[in-house]
């Protein structure tokens, strides 16, 4: 996939994400599409600041956290810990399934959000 395809690819799943939240609420079913969007949406954040990095900075980076680390470094993100903590979450939502988990991290998917769109306004800029 090109680096101009996975940005736009993240700026749709940003965008279904959204829509998830807005019917998810008290919906057990909304709240696991939910989850699982924000992992479609943390795996192409971290691709798609790959692509930028190694386009604009020649920094090849071929995981997350690095990808993550790399991206606060040249100032394409803002807040490294909220997107630490959202891979952290991507990891434990995907890897394993515990409902009191779940809605731990559906609670934080508002917030979350807010920053994705931010990185999707930046990556369309």
């Amino acid at each position: 996939m090109n680096a101009t395809t996975r940005s736009s690819e993240f700026r749709r799943a940003v965008e279904r994400l959204d829509e998830a939240l807005s019917l998810a609420a008290g919906n057990p079913l909304g709240v696991d599409a939910s989850i699982q969007r924000f992992e479609f949406c943390v795996e192409l954040a971290w691709k798609s600041l790959g692509d930028v990095l190694l386009a604009t900075h020649g920094i090849v980076v071929a995981s997350p956290k690095p990808a993550l680390q790399e991206a606060f470094r040249v100032g394409l993100i803002d807040d490294e810990a909220r997107w630490l903590s959202m891979l952290r979450d991507r990891n434990l939502s995907s890897h394993t399934y515990r409902q009191t988990l779940a809605l731990e991290i559906f609670a934080r998917l508002p917030d979350y959000l807010h920053v994705l769109k931010g990185l999707a306004q930046t990556l369309a800029a």
